[in-house]
């Protein structure tokens, strides 16, 4: 890898997530030497990410380069890398570009789609958890689009431009608020040979409310919210099957749609090497103590999605979102140079600072651990709390300025197909040749 021997400790983070940009931040120009490997040169601002597949955004705006962020931090090293296996008992990570020995090890690999099991589903669908996978979203709505101008069958037309999204989280909806808004303003000025009223917007949930983990005002609200832009909510109905066309449920309803999201579920994106009394197997979890510390591996922290601290406030692990990954990033970086300097751990104590989610234009939900409101007031605190977490001037000033353009034009000028997306389940003379 090309790392410099030294004398101080070596501290390694895998991944460059919220979670392991708050460790690597805390860990800057102390007496130690920082690597971050992540397979990615870039930070992704995930909860933006369905704003690049809807239009809204270009997929620049919400990444900033990590080597950027440390440009001048004296002890800092990044390699672009994917790790392939942790050896604990000899301190070593393996990794794409070759093997690397630590002091202290930190995981903080976040986590990837849980598809439980299904293979179909996990063939078929649609997932968000990076930007490519964003890009993918967008090219391939706008690609539907353009076949259902050319198709004569109505059902294959009225398949084309119907859109199932499964789960009801934040992802789900937020996602479900911007088709709404592309079919109420924008996709009838591109296709006025279209009836775009025919288009459906599906969004299934397996319980019997949205936003689960919220309060019940703000799931309420959020599904009024969604009613009031078109998009037909199901609840307590649980996807079986997709098979490239009809989506399965456990109930009499079934969807034709050629483009189905998964948001249904989130697992820890876990690496080799650890035993299995370490990780928790259903979430892909790895259990961790009150300092992150990974069971029986005194030098190996894992923080973020992929850990999971049971305490009795939270039996299954602390919500795997943003703000509880970087404060156990943080806590992670001071508790590793207290126990280099033989000082006391610090044990970590989740600060809820609240949830908030974004439905559309004028239309959002914010449970703070004090106040709880809806509505106009609740859209400008989303924006304004989501454009200070972004990383770099410029990022913040794009996005911002994207989002004015947007609010007073009703428009999304990202338009455009930049790679085209083929489905799996779709094969022409083409492909073959």
């Amino acid at each position: 890898m090309n790392i410099p021997q030294t004398s101080f400790p070596r501290v390694v983070i895998i991944g460059g997530g919220f979670a392991g940009l708050a460790a690597a931040k805390g860990l800057e120009e102390q007496e130690l030497q920082v690597v971050l490997i992540d397979k990615h040169n870039y930070h992704t601002f995930q909860p933006l990410l369905y704003q690049v597949a809807t239009g809204g955004l270009e997929p620049d705006s919400i990444a900033f380069p990590l080597r950027k962020r440390f440009n001048d931090v004296d002890n800092f090293y990044f390699r672009l890398a994917e790790v392939h296996k942790i050896n604990p008992e000899n301190n070593t990570i393996e990794t794409s570009i070759g093997n690397l020995d630590y002091d202290e090890l930190i995981i903080g690999t976040g986590s990837t789609t849980n598809f439980f099991g299904n293979t179909n589903i996990q063939k078929y669908t649609m997932e968000m958890k990076s930007i490519p996978q964003s890009l993918n979203i967008r090219s391939l709505i706008l690609e539907n689009f353009e076949e259902a101008l050319l198709t004569s069958d109505l059902e294959e037309r009225n398949a084309l431009m119907n859109f199932v999204i499964v789960g009801g989280g934040p992802t789900g909806v937020e996602l479900s608020g911007a088709l709404a808004e592309m079919k109420k303003g924008i996709l009838p000025k591109d296709y006025p040979d279209l009836d775009i009223r025919q288009m459906q917007i599906n969004l299934i949930q397996s319980s019997g409310c949205l936003l689960k983990g919220m309060s019940d005002k703000a799931s309420e609200k959020a599904e009024d919210f969604l009613i009031d832009l078109g998009v037909n909510v199901w609840k307590d109905l649980r996807v079986l099957d997709y098979d490239g066309k009809t989506v399965t449920t456990n109930g009499e309803d079934h969807f034709k749609a050629e483009t189905v999201i998964w948001a249904a579920g989130v697992k820890g994106k876990m690496i080799d090497g650890l035993n299995t009394e370490c990780v928790i197997e259903r979430a892909a979890r790895i259990k961790v103590n009150e300092f992150s510390q990974v069971l029986n591996h005194p030098n190996v922290y894992a923080i973020g999605d992929v850990a999971c601290m049971s305490s009795e406030k939270n039996p299954y692990g602390h919500p795997m979102m943003a703000q509880p990954a970087i404060q156990q990033g943080k806590l992670a970086a001071k508790n590793i140079l207290a126990k280099l300097f033989n000082k006391k751990q610090k044990a970590f104590v989740y600060n809820d600072k609240g949830s908030m989610a974004t439905i559309g234009r004028n239309k959002a939900v914010v449970d703070l651990p004090k106040w709880k409101f809806q509505g106009v007031f609740a859209w400008f605190v989303w924006m304004f709390v989501h454009l200070f977490s972004l990383i770099g001037f410029r990022n913040k000033a794009i996005v911002f300025l994207n989002w004015v353009y947007n609010y007073i034009r009703f428009d999304r000028e990202t338009r455009l197909i930049i790679r085209p997306y083929k489905k799996k389940n779709k094969f022409s003379f083409r492909d073959e040749l």
